[in-house]
């Protein structure tokens, strides 16, 4: 049974989403602060959290970056009434994996916590693979997520982290933005929005801005490839 951790200030709220994911067959534990939630994650075994941004005490993106410390590997979906693109991007860079604008219809909620922990599945008989993916001068430790090119480190947000592991596991290929919105973000994922886009520029300015050789291009009307080539 997979454990959720919900942490919403709106005790109605809270206790409708704890309900309905009871019902669903989850086991769910509410906190009704960020303090009280980052305690109860502490605790551990929990598969998967539930946050609202505004809290009291330690805010929802002040929260996500002290969960991510403990755990990098844990689903955070962000609940909020602030809908603005600046306020998701927020999010995504605090380390969310998914964003829900509130109000919302709790079937959807539940779908989309679902998908997220279809993703985090791994079977045990896995092949190892390496723990290191390399490119040209760029190098991507996958232990420490830590990110170099040419030797000089560079820093990267989780979701920014995220998408340019995607580009260079899959370098020397088009990559369309809807394979994009499904394997760096989620099927459902608006991808009228400018996201994507944001976060290649984003890409662009730590990982090409400084050297000759720029590995991240644009493909009109197709997407983008990860390559050294010309």
């Amino acid at each position: 049974m997979h454990k959720i951790l919900v942490i919403e200030d709106e005790q109605r709220v809270a206790q409708l989403i704890k309900t309905g994911l009871c019902e669903l067959g989850f086991d769910a534990a509410v906190a009704y602060d960020g303090d009280m939630g980052l305690r109860l994650f502490k605790s551990g075994g929990f598969s998967l959290v539930v946050s609202d941004v505004i809290l009291p005490g330690m805010n929802g993106f002040e929260l996500c970056r002290e969960i991510r410390k403990l755990n990098p590997d844990v689903p955070v979906l962000m609940l909020t009434a602030l809908g603005s693109t600046d306020d998701k991007l927020d999010g995504f860079d605090a380390g969310a994996d998914d964003y829900m604008v509130k109000p919302f219809d709790f079937r959807e909620l539940a779908a989309r916590i679902n998908i997220l922990l279809k993703r985090r599945t791994i079977s045990g008989g896995q092949v190892e693979v390496s723990s290191e993916v390399r490119y040209a001068d760029l190098l991507i430790d996958k232990k420490t997520s830590k990110v170099s090119r040419g030797g000089t480190d560079i820093k990267l947000s989780p979701k920014e982290y995220k998408l340019l592991l995607y580009m260079a596991e899959n370098a020397d290929r088009i990559i369309t933005r809807d394979e994009i919105s499904e394997k760096v973000w989620d099927t459902h994922f608006d991808t009228g929005t400018n996201f994507i886009d944001v976060y290649i520029n984003y890409l662009r300015k730590k990982v090409d801005r400084d050297f000759d050789v720029k590995l991240i291009h644009t493909r009109t009307g197709m997407g983008f490839i990860f390559t050294d080539k010309p």
